[in-house]
């Protein structure tokens, strides 16, 4: 598996293309991302959101009219790739394929596992793809996903939290913003984060 990243846009948000087998996932692509990807991506097979946050999604809809490949999105956030609940004159993209929850699928052959955990978005998820996570703007290296944003919900982020401190294994974590990490040493801080989350709700 070879994976490239570039952040992308005001908001440095990272865009990931995840090679197994002569075929590219396409994770996130913020603002301004398609030229990156067109450039770099190695047979493109499917776009991947990790949550319906603008500056993750800004790029779908001129990616899957230039590539005609697929956008999987998790059901919770698909209303935010068109409505642009954000106001920031998204361009508008529909999702092909709506994840519901955890759900485990392949996409081109490549196997790939979406682990749910809402609180920052309904939809917020992490992209399993080997021992890969792409988090979103779940887990960040020493820190988490806001929750106080318009449809962010402290209650669920708890749950979240709560659900992610159990999971055995360890995985190395792309962020949606800033460095790589390890789900071992971020499981680590889950219980600070979950008194900051309950004390400020």
């Amino acid at each position: 598996m070879e994976i490239q990243s570039r952040p992308m846009g005001p908001y440095q948000t990272n865009c990931y293309l995840v090679t197994i087998d002569g075929k590219t996932l396409i994770v996130d692509p913020g603002v301004g991302a398609s030229e990156w990807v067109l450039a770099h991506a190695e047979n493109p097979v499917a776009i991947l959101n990790t949550h319906g946050h603008f500056d993750h999604v800004w790029s779908n809809a001129e990616l899957k009219d230039r590539l005609d490949i697929p956008i999987y999105c998790p059901t919770g956030d698909a209303f935010m790739l068109a409505s642009d609940p954000l106001g920031q004159k998204i361009p508008p993209s529909i999702p092909d394929i709506e994840i519901r929850g955890d759900e485990s699928l392949e996409i081109g052959g490549i196997p790939v596992r979406y682990r749910h955990f809402p609180g920052h978005t309904p939809g917020c998820s992490v992209i399993e793809i080997g021992d890969a996570w792409f988090c979103g703007d779940f887990l960040f290296r020493d820190s988490i996903g806001r929750w106080d944003f318009p449809y962010s919900s402290a209650r669920q982020m708890l749950s979240s939290l709560q659900k992610v401190a159990t999971i055995g294994g360890d995985y190395t974590l792309y962020p949606g913003h800033g460095p790589t990490s390890t789900l071992k040493r971020e499981q680590r801080n889950i219980p600070f984060w979950i008194e900051e989350v309950s004390r400020r709700g």
